[in-house]
């Protein structure tokens, strides 16, 4: 540990002498747009909410001895996140126009005034947030892939690297006009690639990393339903500002993202109960949940780009192939993904890319999707998926490989049956 305290403190002197070189902003030419910037800000609030509620979507689908663990994570992630987001990720996402990275003069939120206003009409640091927001919850997500046996300490250094070296550069890609923009027509209303796919790869190495859990840990098995609801329910109702604040403005296209986010989640969630009622004989509330997580997934990247009747098709279509990826995952793939982040956020990511390249209208996000006569933009977003898993997975595997040279990752077996919520944090949720 010596030796990340070292890093992390060369790192922050270097910060602080780019902070005291850099000039200062100049104050805003655009005017604010009042109805927008509220807009914005409350869909901010609804975006950081979510992270609150995958500790209790994950926590309730674990042991009862991993609910303290998931708490622990899941708050690490909003204190690295936010610090390395205004620190570093952001000025590297959206503080120029290079292929790669953006750029270093806004390190530490330098050069952004108060008054800076965005062609959109929001002030800048009202972006700066909404942007945090979609880190926290995309690091929130990776996390149920490896959980349970992840030790904290692992994480937490994972997380320092990897929003650095994998999100920042990610949402540069495709936010912040970088290598997609430059050499590809793809469109991510709302994180399709960024968050989902990014997290969901991630994840997945991870699991690969560190290998399947303990024999003796009981798996496939909520402890709590209640809370795993009550997660999914905080998640659902942050997801309506997630798409619906992504235009940055309050608009016809704020209404048509909230209007399909819903009907896609709703049918998704119909035709998985159809689905598992069919395949296991039963409707469980696991799988109506499970069917209407994917639904959201698929119609974040589209949310903005098309109509209610693309949506239910979106939706539909997502069920089925998040519930049979998730089988697959569980039963043939040999790989331990704990809370299904592959099987629904990979491939429903996926498959909501394609469909943008599918069903986009060019009146709608300025690219037509085959339905509208286009291929470029089809093309571009199966690219844009394949190099997003490439990237993230090898990046992620690379990272924990590293620091796994010099630290224990994982926990050992008997540890593992224990419970993380003792063995790393000596808060046990419940006191029976």
């Amino acid at each position: 540990m010596r030796i990340v305290t070292k890093t992390m403190a060369m790192t922050m002197a270097v910060l602080a002498l780019i902070v005291c070189a850099s000039p200062g902003s100049d104050a805003a030419s655009v005017p604010i747009d009042g109805g927008s910037t509220a807009w914005v800000a409350v869909c901010t609030a609804l975006v950081f909410i979510m992270t609150p509620g995958v500790a209790l979507f994950y926590g309730g689908m674990l042991r009862k001895q991993s609910m303290t663990s998931i708490m622990a994570q899941t708050l690490v992630v909003v204190a690295i996140m936010t610090i390395s987001w205004v620190a570093v990720g952001y000025t590297l996402a959206f503080g120029g126009d290079g292929t790669f990275v953006g750029g270093i003069d806004h390190v530490l939120l330098n050069g952004i005034s108060y008054d800076d206003v965005m062609d959109s009409g929001i002030p800048e640091l009202e972006f700066v947030m909404f942007q945090c927001a979609f880190a926290l919850i995309t690091a929130g997500i990776v996390v149920g892939a490896c959980a349970e046996r992840m030790r904290f300490k692992a994480i937490a250094l994972f997380l320092i690297v990897w929003s650095v070296a994998v999100y920042a550069p990610m949402a540069h890609w495709v936010w912040g006009g970088g290598f997609f923009d430059e050499y590809f027509t793809v469109r991510d209303f709302a994180g399709g690639t960024v968050v989902h796919i990014c997290a969901a790869t991630t994840g997945l190495a991870l699991a690969l990393f560190v290998g399947k859990r303990s024999d003796r840990v009981i798996k496939d098995r909520a402890h709590n339903l209640p809370l795993v609801f009550l997660g999914f329910a905080l998640l659902w109702f942050g997801w309506l500002g997630f798409n619906g604040g992504s235009g940055l403005s309050a608009d016809g296209i704020a209404a048509n993202a909230i209007l399909v986010t819903q009907l896609s989640m709703a049918v998704s969630m119909a035709v998985w109960a159809l689905i598992q009622y069919f395949h296991a004989g039963h409707v469980g509330v696991l799988g109506l949940i499970s069917g209407g997580v994917a639904g959201l997934v698929a119609i974040t990247p589209a949310a903005g780009y098309v109509t209610a009747s693309s949506a239910i098709v979106i939706g539909a279509m997502s069920a089925p192939t998040c519930y049979f990826g998730v089988l697959f995952m569980r039963r043939k793939s040999g790989i331990d993904d704990a809370l299904d982040v592959f099987g629904i956020h990979g491939l429903g990511g996926i498959w909501g890319s394609v469909a943008t390249g599918i069903f986009a209208l060019e009146s709608m996000g300025g690219a037509a999707g085959l339905i509208d006569g286009g291929t470029d933009l089809f093309v571009g977003q199966v690219v844009a998926a394949a190099i997003t898993l490439a990237y993230c997975f090898a990046v992620s595997f690379l990272i924990i490989f590293l620091i796994s040279r010099f630290m224990t990752v994982r926990l050992s077996e008997d540890e593992e049956a224990i419970g993380a919520d003792i063995m790393e944090h000596g808060e046990p949720s419940y006191i029976i």
